[in-house]
């Protein structure tokens, strides 16, 4: 996939906190990508987002065209950031394709598209996406978000941001084995907690193989995840296409069953919607959280 074309530059704030700042990129909104439901460890701030992502504190605000990623160097930008933002893809390409795929089904794709056209999808650790998602079964966000944050204070490890303040990396599939039944017990995750723990095990002992997982066809992939105890199809979707970018995964949640019974009630092919199915379901559920008029 060809990279859009904006400009890139590197400084530093008066504070002496490094900065990335991209000027010009079509069709991006941190607001936007961080509502969607992909991660829970970011949080909208006076003036931007800000959060913990690969054991790093970043902040992001956008103003007068440009994205500022504070806390981020030319490095980490090269490294990690620009994938993980999912800078990496033509999102011009992406819709134009979701466009030819949905449009068929009527109108309703390209309204979401326009609402929501600054959603990216992330590129987050697999790790982590995996087990966010097990964690997030049966619950909701600022749930699912308090576990997270109290799980990575009490066992994840303590970083200082450029902010100087301690944040804590979230935990790795050792921490969490080590950890166990009981250490996890602090953190009310209930009966998520031994499904964690069986993702960390096979994690570790390579039964469940992330480089495998990465390159894998859709069903082998979904297969692998789903040998997690407690992983079913939507938590394994979800994790494909937040951790591990496979963007034709279409998670299907109670928002999504709605979307499709209130707009697609002649029925729709998910099968058929391309490589880019994964950015179209997060259009509309954007959309109906949005313009459907339900919170």
């Amino acid at each position: 996939m060809a990279k859009e074309k904006f400009t890139v530059r590197f400084s530093k704030t008066a504070g002496g906190a490094d900065v990335t700042v991209l000027s010009g990129v079509p069709y991006f909104s941190a607001a936007q990508t961080f509502d969607c439901g992909q991660c829970f460890r970011f949080d909208e701030v006076s003036g931007g987002i800000e959060g913990v992502a690969h054991g790093r504190f970043i902040r992001i605000e956008e103003e007068g065209g440009e994205v500022r990623l504070i806390g981020v160097n030319e490095q980490d930008y090269r490294a990690i950031f620009e994938e993980y933002l999912g800078l990496c893809e033509d999102y011009g390409v992406v819709r134009e394709d979701i466009g030819a795929h949905m449009g068929k089904y009527g109108d309703v794709i390209f309204n979401a598209m326009e609402c929501g056209k600054g959603i990216r999808i992330l590129k987050q650790e697999p790790w982590e996406a995996v087990a966010s998602f097990i964690i997030s079964q049966n619950n909701n966000i600022p749930r699912i978000k308090k576990i997270i944050e109290n799980m990575s204070a009490g066992l994840g490890e303590p970083f200082c941001g450029f902010d100087g303040k301690t944040h804590y990396a979230f935990p790795t599939a050792e921490q969490v084995l080590a950890a166990g039944e009981a250490g996890l017990a602090p953190f009310k995750m209930g009966f998520r907690a031994r499904y964690l723990i069986d993702a960390a095990k096979k994690h570790l002992s390579g039964e469940v193989d992330f480089a495998y997982v990465e390159k894998a066809s859709a069903e082998d992939a979904q297969k692998a995840l789903m040998s997690i105890c407690g992983v079913g199809p939507k938590v394994a979707s979800c994790a494909l296409l937040f951790g591990f970018h496979k963007l034709e995964f279409f998670p299907i949640d109670v928002w999504i069953k709605r979307v499709l019974a209130k707009y697609y009630p002649g029925g729709i092919d998910i099968a058929s919607l391309g490589a880019y199915a994964g950015v179209a379901q997060q259009y509309l559920f954007y959309y109906e959280r949005y313009m459907g008029g339900e919170e």
